[in-house]
């Protein structure tokens, strides 16, 4: 009955993450996010934020970031047409995830240096 047990909360735990990592997985949504989320608005902005995106995987995210509700696209029928992207307010839920993500991201490299530092001490001794 125990590893019924642990095998239910295992998929009641696994279900969601896998449903969140569908929606911000992958190479480029966060860093879009992020850059959208500190004020870069248009596309020529948002792609030269983010060192080597290109615009044909730029444009697929942002309507994948779209269609998931977290930015808004909105079009200013002027001449010239101006496209600009904006935050959702949902997009701020994701704000905690991402300052969680950065904080490991910065104590695994840290712990990844030191481990290699102390092997190269290791190998020289």
């Amino acid at each position: 009955m125990a590893a019924k047990k642990m095998h239910t909360e295992c998929i009641n735990t696994v279900k969601p993450v896998r449903d969140t990592l569908d929606v911000i997985s992958g190479k480029w949504k966060l860093p879009i996010i992020i850059s959208i989320g500190v004020g870069n608005e248009r596309f020529t902005d948002i792609q030269e934020s983010i060192p080597g995106i290109s615009p044909k995987i730029l444009a697929k995210e942002l309507k994948e970031l779209e269609q998931n509700q977290l930015i808004k696209r909105t079009v200013v029928d002027d001449y010239p047409i101006k496209i600009s992207y904006t935050h959702e307010p949902y997009a701020n839920t994701l704000t905690p995830i991402i300052y969680a993500m950065k904080d490991w991201g910065i104590k695994h490299r840290r712990k990844i240096i030191a481990n290699k530092q102390t092997v190269e001490k290791q190998i020289k001794s």
